[in-house]
Protein backbone atom coordinates (compact mmCIF):
# COMPACT_ATOMS: atom_id res chain seq x y z
CA UNK A 1 0.00 0.00 0.00
CA UNK A 2 1.18 3.53 -0.73
CA UNK A 3 2.87 5.26 2.25
CA UNK A 4 2.85 8.66 0.57
CA UNK A 5 6.43 8.48 -0.72
CA UNK A 6 6.87 9.14 -4.43
CA UNK A 7 9.89 7.68 -6.19
CA UNK A 8 11.40 9.43 -9.20
CA UNK A 9 13.11 7.29 -11.83
CA UNK A 10 15.09 9.24 -14.40
CA UNK A 11 16.16 7.75 -17.73
CA UNK A 12 19.24 6.03 -16.31
CA UNK A 13 17.28 4.59 -13.40
CA UNK A 14 14.61 3.23 -15.75
CA UNK A 15 17.18 1.55 -17.98
CA UNK A 16 19.02 0.11 -14.97
CA UNK A 17 15.80 -1.21 -13.46
CA UNK A 18 14.64 -2.73 -16.75
CA UNK A 19 17.32 -4.92 -18.34
CA UNK A 20 15.94 -5.93 -21.73
CA UNK A 21 15.78 -9.65 -20.97
CA UNK A 22 13.86 -8.94 -17.76
CA UNK A 23 11.43 -6.62 -19.56
CA UNK A 24 10.74 -9.24 -22.23
CA UNK A 25 10.11 -11.92 -19.63
CA UNK A 26 7.83 -9.65 -17.59
CA UNK A 27 5.58 -8.93 -20.57
CA UNK A 28 5.28 -12.60 -21.49
CA UNK A 29 4.61 -13.50 -17.85
CA UNK A 30 1.85 -10.88 -17.54
CA UNK A 31 0.03 -12.37 -20.53
CA UNK A 32 0.47 -15.95 -19.33
CA UNK A 33 -0.91 -14.91 -15.94
CA UNK A 34 -4.14 -13.71 -17.54
CA UNK A 35 -3.74 -10.02 -18.34
CA UNK A 36 -6.26 -9.14 -21.06
CA UNK A 37 -5.02 -6.47 -23.50
CA UNK A 38 -8.54 -6.12 -24.90
CA UNK A 39 -9.63 -4.52 -21.61
CA UNK A 40 -7.18 -1.62 -21.99
CA UNK A 41 -8.83 1.80 -22.42
CA UNK A 42 -8.34 3.31 -25.86
CA UNK A 43 -5.48 5.76 -26.25
CA UNK A 44 -6.57 9.41 -26.32
CA UNK A 45 -4.89 11.34 -29.12
CA UNK A 46 -5.16 15.13 -29.20
CA UNK A 47 -3.81 16.88 -32.32
CA UNK A 48 -1.88 20.06 -31.55
CA UNK A 49 -0.08 22.54 -33.78
CA UNK A 50 3.26 20.71 -33.81
CA UNK A 51 2.23 17.11 -33.27
CA UNK A 52 0.11 15.06 -30.89
CA UNK A 53 -0.56 14.71 -27.18
CA UNK A 54 -1.25 11.16 -26.01
CA UNK A 55 -2.95 9.91 -22.84
CA UNK A 56 -2.57 6.20 -22.04
CA UNK A 57 -4.18 4.92 -18.79
CA UNK A 58 -4.27 1.31 -17.58
CA UNK A 59 -4.88 -0.67 -14.39
CA UNK A 60 -4.16 -4.12 -12.99
CA UNK A 61 -4.17 -5.93 -9.66
CA UNK A 62 -1.26 -4.13 -7.98
CA UNK A 63 -0.92 -0.88 -9.88
CA UNK A 64 -2.73 1.66 -12.00
CA UNK A 65 -1.00 4.28 -14.08
CA UNK A 66 -1.03 6.70 -16.95
CA UNK A 67 1.51 7.82 -19.49
CA UNK A 68 1.31 11.35 -20.81
CA UNK A 69 3.32 11.51 -24.02
CA UNK A 70 3.90 13.85 -26.91
CA UNK A 71 4.84 13.16 -30.52
CA UNK A 72 6.65 15.99 -32.27
CA UNK A 73 7.66 14.90 -35.81
CA UNK A 74 10.06 17.83 -36.32
CA UNK A 75 12.05 17.18 -33.15
CA UNK A 76 14.73 14.87 -34.62
CA UNK A 77 15.84 17.69 -36.91
CA UNK A 78 16.31 19.78 -33.77
CA UNK A 79 18.33 17.06 -32.09
CA UNK A 80 15.42 16.27 -29.76
CA UNK A 81 13.43 13.07 -29.20
CA UNK A 82 10.37 12.62 -31.39
CA UNK A 83 8.48 11.01 -28.50
CA UNK A 84 8.62 12.51 -24.99
CA UNK A 85 6.62 12.07 -21.82
CA UNK A 86 6.30 10.95 -18.23
CA UNK A 87 4.70 7.97 -16.52
CA UNK A 88 2.70 8.27 -13.29
CA UNK A 89 2.44 4.97 -11.40
CA UNK A 90 -0.30 4.59 -8.77
CA UNK A 91 -1.08 2.09 -6.05
CA UNK A 92 -4.10 0.14 -7.33
CA UNK A 93 -5.91 0.13 -3.97
CA UNK A 94 -5.49 3.72 -2.83
CA UNK A 95 -4.86 5.24 -6.27
CA UNK A 96 -2.15 7.31 -4.64
CA UNK A 97 0.98 8.05 -6.67
CA UNK A 98 4.02 5.90 -5.89
CA UNK A 99 6.41 6.79 -8.72
CA UNK A 100 7.08 9.07 -11.66
CA UNK A 101 9.21 7.56 -14.44
CA UNK A 102 10.99 9.04 -17.43
CA UNK A 103 8.62 8.39 -20.32
CA UNK A 104 11.23 8.42 -23.10
CA UNK A 105 13.30 5.65 -21.53
CA UNK A 106 10.23 3.64 -20.55
CA UNK A 107 8.81 3.85 -24.09
CA UNK A 108 12.13 2.90 -25.68
CA UNK A 109 12.45 -0.23 -23.56
CA UNK A 110 8.76 -1.12 -23.69
CA UNK A 111 8.34 -0.92 -27.45
CA UNK A 112 11.36 -3.08 -28.25
CA UNK A 113 10.62 -5.50 -25.41
CA UNK A 114 7.09 -6.06 -26.72
CA UNK A 115 8.46 -6.77 -30.20
CA UNK A 116 11.02 -9.21 -28.82
CA UNK A 117 8.48 -10.88 -26.54
CA UNK A 118 6.35 -11.63 -29.60
CA UNK A 119 9.29 -12.47 -31.87
CA UNK A 120 10.55 -14.91 -29.26
CA UNK A 121 7.38 -16.91 -29.85
CA UNK A 122 7.35 -16.49 -33.64
CA UNK A 123 10.92 -16.47 -34.98
CA UNK A 124 12.89 -19.53 -36.01
CA UNK A 125 15.13 -20.67 -33.12
CA UNK A 126 18.37 -20.26 -35.10
CA UNK A 127 17.61 -16.76 -36.43
CA UNK A 128 20.92 -15.09 -37.24
CA UNK A 129 20.17 -12.42 -39.86
CA UNK A 130 18.32 -9.24 -38.89
CA UNK A 131 17.32 -6.36 -41.17
CA UNK A 132 16.52 -3.10 -39.37
CA UNK A 133 14.71 -0.24 -41.06
CA UNK A 134 15.45 3.03 -39.27
CA UNK A 135 18.35 4.61 -37.39
CA UNK A 136 16.60 6.22 -34.42
CA UNK A 137 16.25 5.22 -30.76
CA UNK A 138 13.78 2.43 -31.53
CA UNK A 139 16.11 0.89 -34.07
CA UNK A 140 18.85 0.71 -31.43
CA UNK A 141 16.43 -0.69 -28.84
CA UNK A 142 15.22 -3.34 -31.26
CA UNK A 143 18.75 -4.47 -32.03
CA UNK A 144 19.32 -4.88 -28.29
CA UNK A 145 15.99 -6.63 -27.70
CA UNK A 146 16.19 -9.04 -30.62
CA UNK A 147 19.78 -9.95 -29.76
CA UNK A 148 18.45 -10.90 -26.31
CA UNK A 149 16.21 -13.61 -27.78
CA UNK A 150 18.09 -14.94 -30.81
CA UNK A 151 21.75 -15.67 -31.75
CA UNK A 152 22.04 -12.83 -34.26
CA UNK A 153 25.30 -12.74 -36.21
CA UNK A 154 24.56 -10.35 -39.08
CA UNK A 155 22.60 -7.10 -38.99
CA UNK A 156 21.76 -5.00 -42.05
CA UNK A 157 20.62 -1.44 -41.37
CA UNK A 158 18.51 0.45 -43.92
CA UNK A 159 18.38 4.22 -43.39
CA UNK A 160 17.53 7.26 -45.48
CA UNK A 161 19.91 9.79 -43.91
CA UNK A 162 23.58 8.95 -44.62
CA UNK A 163 24.88 10.82 -41.57
CA UNK A 164 22.46 9.19 -39.15
CA UNK A 165 23.17 5.82 -40.73
CA UNK A 166 26.92 6.32 -40.29
CA UNK A 167 26.45 7.27 -36.63
CA UNK A 168 24.24 4.23 -36.08
CA UNK A 169 26.79 1.85 -37.61
CA UNK A 170 29.61 3.49 -35.65
CA UNK A 171 28.07 2.37 -32.38
CA UNK A 172 28.60 -1.27 -33.37
CA UNK A 173 32.14 -1.04 -34.76
CA UNK A 174 33.63 -2.67 -31.68
CA UNK A 175 31.11 -5.53 -31.56
CA UNK A 176 33.03 -8.77 -31.95
CA UNK A 177 30.09 -11.16 -32.01
CA UNK A 178 27.97 -9.55 -34.71
CA UNK A 179 28.54 -7.99 -38.14
CA UNK A 180 26.64 -4.73 -38.75
CA UNK A 181 26.49 -3.08 -42.17
CA UNK A 182 24.43 -0.69 -44.26
CA UNK A 183 22.14 -2.17 -46.89
CA UNK A 184 18.99 -1.79 -48.94
CA UNK A 185 15.45 -3.12 -48.70
CA UNK A 186 16.44 -6.08 -50.88
CA UNK A 187 18.16 -7.55 -47.81
CA UNK A 188 14.81 -8.84 -46.55
CA UNK A 189 15.15 -11.70 -49.06
CA UNK A 190 17.68 -13.41 -46.78
CA UNK A 191 16.37 -12.18 -43.43
CA UNK A 192 15.34 -14.25 -40.44
CA UNK A 193 14.07 -11.17 -38.63
CA UNK A 194 12.95 -7.78 -39.95
CA UNK A 195 12.39 -4.81 -37.63
CA UNK A 196 10.50 -1.81 -39.03
CA UNK A 197 11.26 1.13 -36.72
CA UNK A 198 10.50 4.17 -38.88
CA UNK A 199 8.09 7.04 -39.34
CA UNK A 200 7.34 5.88 -42.88
CA UNK A 201 3.77 6.21 -44.12
CA UNK A 202 4.23 3.90 -47.11
CA UNK A 203 5.68 0.36 -47.31
CA UNK A 204 9.40 -0.10 -46.80
CA UNK A 205 9.94 -3.28 -48.83
CA UNK A 206 8.35 -5.71 -51.28
CA UNK A 207 6.58 -8.41 -49.29
CA UNK A 208 6.95 -10.95 -52.07
CA UNK A 209 10.68 -11.08 -51.29
CA UNK A 210 10.22 -12.31 -47.71
CA UNK A 211 11.32 -15.91 -47.12
CA UNK A 212 8.85 -18.16 -45.32
CA UNK A 213 11.20 -18.39 -42.33
CA UNK A 214 11.13 -14.62 -41.72
CA UNK A 215 9.46 -12.84 -38.81
CA UNK A 216 8.64 -9.14 -39.23
CA UNK A 217 7.94 -6.69 -36.41
CA UNK A 218 6.44 -3.31 -37.34
CA UNK A 219 6.26 -0.62 -34.66
CA UNK A 220 6.49 2.73 -36.41
CA UNK A 221 2.93 4.00 -36.37
CA UNK A 222 -0.35 4.09 -34.46
CA UNK A 223 -2.24 5.84 -37.26
CA UNK A 224 -4.86 4.29 -39.54
CA UNK A 225 -3.44 5.78 -42.75
CA UNK A 226 0.26 4.98 -42.20
CA UNK A 227 1.98 1.67 -42.86
CA UNK A 228 5.46 0.15 -43.00
CA UNK A 229 4.52 -3.13 -44.68
CA UNK A 230 2.61 -3.72 -47.90
CA UNK A 231 -0.49 -5.79 -48.66
CA UNK A 232 1.66 -8.63 -49.96
CA UNK A 233 3.47 -8.95 -46.63
CA UNK A 234 0.17 -9.03 -44.78
CA UNK A 235 -1.50 -11.38 -47.27
CA UNK A 236 1.32 -13.93 -47.03
CA UNK A 237 1.81 -13.74 -43.27
CA UNK A 238 0.40 -15.03 -40.04
CA UNK A 239 -0.53 -11.66 -38.49
CA UNK A 240 -0.22 -11.24 -34.72
CA UNK A 241 -1.40 -8.10 -32.89
CA UNK A 242 -1.35 -6.88 -29.29
CA UNK A 243 -5.15 -6.66 -29.26
CA UNK A 244 -7.58 -6.98 -32.16
CA UNK A 245 -9.54 -3.90 -31.09
CA UNK A 246 -6.43 -1.71 -30.91
CA UNK A 247 -5.10 -2.98 -34.24
CA UNK A 248 -8.37 -2.36 -36.06
CA UNK A 249 -8.58 1.08 -34.48
CA UNK A 250 -4.99 2.31 -34.90
CA UNK A 251 -2.76 0.03 -37.02
CA UNK A 252 -2.62 1.26 -40.61
CA UNK A 253 -0.66 -1.87 -41.59
CA UNK A 254 -3.72 -3.89 -40.55
CA UNK A 255 -6.55 -1.46 -41.33
CA UNK A 256 -5.43 -0.74 -44.89
CA UNK A 257 -4.89 -4.44 -45.62
CA UNK A 258 -8.39 -5.25 -44.36
CA UNK A 259 -9.87 -2.47 -46.48
CA UNK A 260 -8.06 -3.73 -49.59
CA UNK A 261 -9.14 -7.32 -49.01
CA UNK A 262 -5.60 -8.58 -48.38
CA UNK A 263 -6.54 -9.58 -44.83
CA UNK A 264 -9.65 -10.94 -43.14
CA UNK A 265 -9.90 -9.32 -39.70
CA UNK A 266 -11.07 -12.63 -38.25
CA UNK A 267 -7.66 -14.10 -39.05
CA UNK A 268 -5.81 -11.77 -36.68
CA UNK A 269 -4.02 -13.68 -33.91
CA UNK A 270 -3.92 -12.15 -30.43
CA UNK A 271 -0.53 -11.88 -28.75
CA UNK A 272 -2.07 -13.08 -25.48
CA UNK A 273 -3.34 -16.26 -27.12
CA UNK A 274 0.10 -16.87 -28.57
CA UNK A 275 1.78 -16.38 -25.18
CA UNK A 276 -0.65 -18.79 -23.52
CA UNK A 277 -0.21 -21.47 -26.14
CA UNK A 278 -3.76 -21.09 -27.41
CA UNK A 279 -2.59 -20.17 -30.93
CA UNK A 280 -0.26 -22.28 -33.07
CA UNK A 281 2.61 -20.69 -34.97
CA UNK A 282 2.39 -21.33 -38.72
CA UNK A 283 5.98 -21.92 -39.77
CA UNK A 284 5.05 -22.47 -43.41
CA UNK A 285 4.77 -18.74 -44.09
CA UNK A 286 6.18 -15.44 -42.77
CA UNK A 287 5.01 -14.14 -39.42
CA UNK A 288 4.13 -10.46 -38.88
CA UNK A 289 3.77 -8.82 -35.47
CA UNK A 290 2.19 -5.38 -35.71
CA UNK A 291 2.48 -3.25 -32.57
CA UNK A 292 0.84 0.11 -31.91
CA UNK A 293 2.05 0.37 -28.31
CA UNK A 294 -0.52 -0.15 -25.55
CA UNK A 295 -0.96 1.22 -22.04
CA UNK A 296 -0.86 -2.20 -20.34
CA UNK A 297 2.70 -2.66 -21.55
CA UNK A 298 3.85 0.60 -19.93
CA UNK A 299 2.03 -0.32 -16.73
CA UNK A 300 3.62 -3.76 -16.47
CA UNK A 301 7.13 -2.42 -16.97
CA UNK A 302 6.65 0.65 -14.77
CA UNK A 303 5.62 -1.70 -11.98
CA UNK A 304 8.66 -3.91 -12.55
CA UNK A 305 10.98 -0.88 -12.56
CA UNK A 306 9.45 0.52 -9.38
CA UNK A 307 9.79 -2.78 -7.55
CA UNK A 308 13.38 -3.14 -8.70
CA UNK A 309 14.12 0.30 -7.25
CA UNK A 310 12.49 -0.59 -3.92
CA UNK A 311 14.46 -3.81 -3.66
Amino acid sequence: MNDGTIAFLDADAVRTALPMASAIAALQRALRDGLDPESDPARSVVPVEHGQLLLMPSHAARYAGVKIASVAPANPDRGLPRIQGSYLLLDAETLGPVAVLDGIALTAVRTAAVSAAAADLLAVPDAQRLVVFGTGPQAHSHVEALRAIRPLRHITVVGRDPQRLARFLGQYEAAADVSVEAGTADAVATADLVACCTTARTPLFDGSALPARATVVAVGSHERDAREVDDETVRRSMVVVEARSAALREAGDVVLAVESGALDADELVAFAGLARGEARVDGSRPRLFKSVGMAWEDLVLAGVAYEALRN
